[in-house]
């Protein structure tokens, strides 16, 4: 019965760690830039697929970002999320090449 008692609460614990891991809202998100623009679908898709090289970038330059922060929200998320998923290769395809190799 103890023994049930703490790992209940070593889950309590990792779910208000993780709690707290939880993003706040973008307090910039819907305002404009600097140009007047705010970044939506297509630019978030694009970010997506350049998202390696920006990285790299961003580690020794404090002017680049990875994720624009003037952006319309959900579109601008599902293109970002599409375009990292490209790029970093999801994956689909490695779990259906392993299943072919199996069956051979």
């Amino acid at each position: 019965m103890v023994r049930y008692g703490r790992l209940l609460s070593l889950a309590a614990v990792a779910l208000f760690a993780l709690a707290a891991c939880a993003p706040q809202p973008n307090e910039l998100q819907g305002t404009v830039d600097l140009e007047g623009s705010v970044a939506g679908f297509w630019l978030g898709l694009w970010h997506g697929l350049i998202t390696p090289v920006t990285f790299v970038i961003s580690l020794f330059s404090a002017g680049v970002g990875i994720y624009e922060a003037h952006n319309n929200g959900g579109w601008y998320n599902f293109g970002f999320l599409i375009g990292a998923s490209v790029m970093l290769g999801g994956s689909g395809r490695a779990s259906h090449s392993r299943r072919r190799r199996a069956d051979r």
